[in-house]
């Protein structure tokens, strides 16, 4: 049965993350959560060298020791990702009473969230996720999209918005506003279209 999982995109900048365990699964999670602007809190007595250089870098905090149910004070999401199915199962389970987003890496039932298959373009964001069934068909279809979306789409996510917002902010009846983000979503109307959108 499909689970039924809510796409979303949330912003991470400033938000306060825990990654438990530090070895070479762990560290792409822990990099990926650095890429979004996380404030990255690692809990793990030993760390890959990828790790110690996000370390060595200031990047994130690193607690070189066991994880305890305390290390999930404050913290919005947590990343279980050590080689021991009790302890990821342990952080998984004290993420639940705290309401906690947890994804424990590999063992799709105990995940309230998966990482995508994400490829990007500027603000253009496109997330496959198969609920943690197959994460190798994502990356599949992942490198499809690569192939076939140019790298010219993030400039053109950009001058869209750029004249949503005069649109947004332009004297216009309702009517006439949706027809102009229709036009520009699927035609990309110039500037001057529309009399400068009546100013």
């Amino acid at each position: 049965m499909a689970v039924n999982l809510f796409p979303a995109f949330i912003k991470l900048a400033g938000r306060q993350c825990l990654a438990v365990g530090a070895g070479q699964v762990g560290a792409s999670k822990i990099a990926t959560l650095v890429d979004f602007g996380a404030c990255v809190v690692v809990v793990a007595p030993e760390a890959v060298a990828d790790v110690q250089a996000l370390v060595a870098s200031g990047a994130i905090q690193w607690k070189q020791r066991e994880f305890t149910a305390a290390d999930l004070e404050g913290i919005f999401m947590v990343i279980a990702a050590t080689s021991s199915v009790d302890v990821n199962r342990a952080v998984f389970e004290e993420a639940q009473r705290r309401n906690i987003l947890c994804n424990s890496v590999d063992d799709p039932p105990h995940c309230d969230f998966y990482f995508p298959a994400a490829v990007r373009r500027g603000s253009l964001q496109i997330a496959i996720s198969t609920a943690g069934e197959s994460p190798a068909l994502a990356q599949r279809i992942r490198i499809e999209l690569e192939q076939s979306l140019d790298e010219s789409l993030g400039r053109e996510v950009e001058r869209i918005g750029a004249l949503r917002r005069r649109i947004l902010g332009a004297n216009l009846e309702s009517a006439e506003r949706k027809l102009l983000l229709r036009l520009l979503a699927h035609h990309g109307i110039e500037p001057a279209a529309r009399e400068g959108f009546k100013r």
